[in-house]
């Protein structure tokens, strides 16, 4: 079961159950942007239209699922890149451009599962994730035919 983010395998290891992190904003999400004002006659104004991209993508342990800590360094490096697009493949098969969501905080959350002063690569840790959809990055720009 492929599941990735970016080039970093978040399922690389079968028993630490990283395909079971849970995406716990996955319904809370609605396509349909609306506004509802008066008009001067009181008549109810509702306009509607389709959002294209930000939808929010928060991915939680939740109890069910372990990372090492050398995933979370990996995750880390890919955390202090401005403005990122990562291609998120969840263990479903669907694929979404993303960003980190940095707008209520720290978007990377690592906790231990035992707390240990100088842990190794190995250790545990508990994840949360906090992404946000965004249009994928444009096509390369294709190389100029050499001359014959």
């Amino acid at each position: 079961m492929e599941f990735t983010l970016d080039t970093i395998d978040l399922a690389a290891d079968p028993d630490l159950g990283g395909e079971q992190i849970e995406w716990t904003d996955e319904w809370d999400w609605d396509p349909v942007a609306q506004d509802q004002e008066r008009s001067l006659t009181g008549a109810l104004i509702v306009q509607e239209g389709m959002k294209r991209y930000g939808r929010p993508i928060t991915l939680a342990s939740n109890g069910g699922a372990w990372f090492t800590l050398a995933t979370v360094r990996e995750l880390e490096a890919l955390r202090d890149q401005s403005l990122i697009v990562m291609l998120l493949t969840l263990p479903t098969g669907a694929q979404h451009y993303v960003t980190w969501s940095r707008a209520d905080g720290s978007p990377l959350q690592a906790k231990p599962l035992h707390r240990l002063v100088d842990p190794g690569p190995d250790w545990l840790y508990e994840l949360t994730l906090k992404l946000i959809t965004v249009a994928p990055p444009p096509d390369p720009a294709p190389e100029p035919d050499p001359e014959p």
